[in-house]
């Protein structure tokens, strides 16, 4: 999270969106009984999304987010919101909104993060905590399978899954690495991707969060995980989101943990009647090469992030993810070309940013 400002402090570039939020938010107050003065950052996030909190009365406290357009589009959020609460889950309710301006007033999570509170467990070896936590996150994904409508979301298709993995050529490896790869190489990406968008095609269709993972999951005393960061969910591959929660973005755990987890949440989901495979094995396989694909993505998306939007800390976690897909790639005989491919990347020396 970013420290927190007062109102009077938080930039506004554009001055006649500064105009458009306080008419809006001074507008809505009295419902509420917000208190305007008390307005300060809360957090921003990888997009052009920013995030205010707002005291109420009796202690109360909710969410500004701002979400300009023609860069974000809060209607997906909208809608996903709805679908989240109508299966039963924890997720900020849209109180008030403003769709021409991206404006929306939320309820609010509060501030703990599952990524802190997971990692101050570990510090402290309370494996107990890890597992509770893990375990509210499992079966709330199951509820999410079982119960969200993918039927309106955007399919998860082709298309998509290729779109998302052409981030690694065209920012991973060209820009970041300032790599170039020869016609043989190329053949190699082409033939890799085919098998992990064949492999995510070939799996049940359920509503996929997209992100599902620590960052983006809350502590909560109601119920846990409030779940956020949900507007890009998508009608997709049924391991997408158990991938993420299990090789995510800013944690990282053992193999014999992932493997752990991954088996109650294969347990929990076949019980529930979500159409998984009887022979874990093969669960795992399609895990894997699941988060490969999205770790190739991730590894494109950060580099973006880092050349073009100017926020080159998420570069930082450039090597975990390298890690991710090349122990993966290795593992298998038909992705090993790949690992050959990542492994001069690996070690590439790193294109700096000066702003």
């Amino acid at each position: 999270m970013n420290s927190p400002e007062t109102s009077a402090a938080i930039a506004w570039p554009d001055p006649a969106r500064q105009q458009a939020f306080t008419q809006w938010l001074s507008a809505i107050a009295p419902a509420h009984d917000l208190q305007v003065a008390s307005l300060l950052s809360a957090s921003s996030d990888a997009s052009f999304r920013r995030y205010f909190r707002v005291d109420g009365a009796h202690g109360a406290s909710f969410i500004v987010m701002d979400a300009p357009p023609p860069q974000e589009d809060v209607r997906p959020f909208i809608a996903v919101a709805a679908l989240l609460h109508d299966a039963g889950l924890h997720a900020p309710r849209v109180l008030e909104q403003d769709e021409a301006h991206g404006f929306l007033l939320l309820t609010d999570l509060g501030s703990q993060l599952y990524l802190g509170a997971l990692n101050e467990a570990v510090a402290r070896h309370d494996t107990r905590s890890v597992n509770a936590l893990m375990r509210d996150a499992t079966n709330a994904l199951v509820q999410w399978q079982l119960r969200g409508d993918a039927s309106t979301l955007p399919a998860y298709d082709d298309a998509l899954l290729r779109h998302e993995l052409a981030l690694f050529p065209d920012w991973c490896v060209s820009i970041e690495c300032a790599a170039t790869w020869n016609a043989d190489d190329q053949q190699v990406w082409q033939d890799s991707c085919d098998l992990l968008v064949q492999s995510a095609l070939a799996q049940p269709v359920v509503a996929v969060h997209r992100d599902y993972m620590p960052r983006n999951l809350m502590v909560c005393p109601a119920a846990n995980p409030g779940i956020l960061d949900f507007q890009d969910a998508v009608r997709g591959p049924i391991t997408y989101d158990i991938a993420s929660l299990l090789r995510d973005a800013f944690i990282s755990w053992d193999e014999e943990q992932e493997i752990d987890w991954a088996v109650r949440y294969w347990e929990a989901a076949r019980k529930a009647g979500l159409p998984l495979t009887d022979d874990f094995g093969e669960f795992w396989r399609q895990i894997e090469w699941m988060g490969l694909q999205r770790h190739l993505k991730v590894l494109g998306i950060f580099c973006r992030l880092k050349h073009r939007d100017a926020k080159p800390a998420y570069s930082q976690d450039l090597p975990r993810f390298f890690a991710y897909a090349h122990k993966v790639s290795a593992r298998y005989n038909a992705l090993r070309p790949l690992s050959r491919l990542l492994e001069p990347l690996m070690g590439a020396e790193r294109v700096e940013v000066f702003n």
